[in-house]
């Protein structure tokens, strides 16, 4: 994000500076309508196969549609790497990286039936699992992590 210069955002998409700014503006607002184009889409997909699911099935889902895409995107989640180069600043991307995490914890919060403690254990897991398996390169964490995860919900 931060590394990467306007120079070879440009080159890569085929396009112009100029281009690139009469459209966004500004990197960092290309940044921003990334994350939001990147959010609406996971979001979507979700919603779409959670309909009618049990809370285990929805877990299922979840873990699923994640190893999905970190297949197609092994440097991990976009809004984890977002937040790891700006982090708690003032950049116009933080309130869309900390909402779409709040939207995953509210998410879990539903599947664990409206308990926020569980919801909050469950969406601990799924964050831990997608960096795990982005450093470690190993999609196993994430089966790993679901069945943690239905451990909880038959717990509480």
């Amino acid at each position: 994000m931060t590394a990467t210069g306007v120079d070879s955002i440009v080159e890569h998409a085929g396009t112009t500076k100029r281009t690139l700014y009469q459209r966004y503006g500004s990197k960092d607002r290309l940044i921003v309508c990334y994350l939001q184009q990147r959010a609406h889409a996971w979001q979507g997909e979700l919603l779409e196969t959670l309909t009618d699911a049990s809370p285990a099935q929805a877990l299922d889902i979840v873990y699923q549609h994640t190893a999905q895409w970190a297949t197609s995107t092994p440097r991990g989640c976009a809004f984890v790497n977002a937040w790891s180069e700006i982090g708690a600043s003032d950049h116009e991307a933080t309130k869309f990286i900390r909402a779409e995490k709040a939207w995953m914890l509210a998410l879990f919060t539903q599947i664990a039936s409206g308990d926020e403690n569980t919801g909050t254990l469950l969406h601990l897991l799924h964050e831990g699992a997608q960096v795990t398996a982005s450093i470690q390169g190993d999609p196993r964490v994430f089966a790993q992590a679901c069945n943690a995860s239905q451990e909880l919900l038959v717990r509480r």
